[in-house]
């Protein structure tokens, strides 16, 4: 039988991941390409529209992180799993929100896009090794 744990993390790992990349190859792109008088209300839009997606997604990565590594036995998997995601939350907290927060407060300059973009493809690798580690968790769970 599934372990519950595995399987909940597993797929918190694989809707991130699918969150990740939409933002790394739609989402930040088309952003970066909004010109710089436009730049503000396309920003605070984007910021009201993904933060609650964030919060939810990385919710369920915390949440399922969590009860994985309390109730399984600790597997390279596991490992892999929680080191991608740990990635993702460094990336996010660290440099993707300090820009963020850079770019509302004064507007977008090349520095901060590249920045971004560069946190962003960062946090899709973390995303990948944290679905490989989940999904390797999962399999070892059988």
């Amino acid at each position: 039988m599934a372990d519950p744990a595995a399987t909940a993390l597993l797929a918190a790992a694989t809707l991130h991941l699918g969150f990740q990349l939409t933002v790394t190859v739609l989402v930040y792109p088309a952003l970066s390409r909004v010109p710089a008088d436009a730049w503000s209300p396309a920003h605070d839009a984007h910021s009201r529209a993904i933060v609650p997606l964030v919060v939810a997604t990385y919710g369920a990565l915390l949440a399922t992180g969590t009860w994985v590594l309390l109730t399984t036995p600790m597997t390279p998997g596991l490992l892999l799993a929680l080191l991608g995601t740990t990635v993702t939350f460094a990336t996010t907290a660290f440099v993707a929100a300090p820009t963020h927060a850079h770019l509302g407060r004064d507007g977008k300059t090349p520095q901060a896009i590249h920045r971004l973009l560069l946190a962003d493809k960062v946090r899709a690798a973390g995303a990948l090794v944290a679905t490989a580690g989940a999904l390797l968790n999962w399999a070892q769970q059988h």
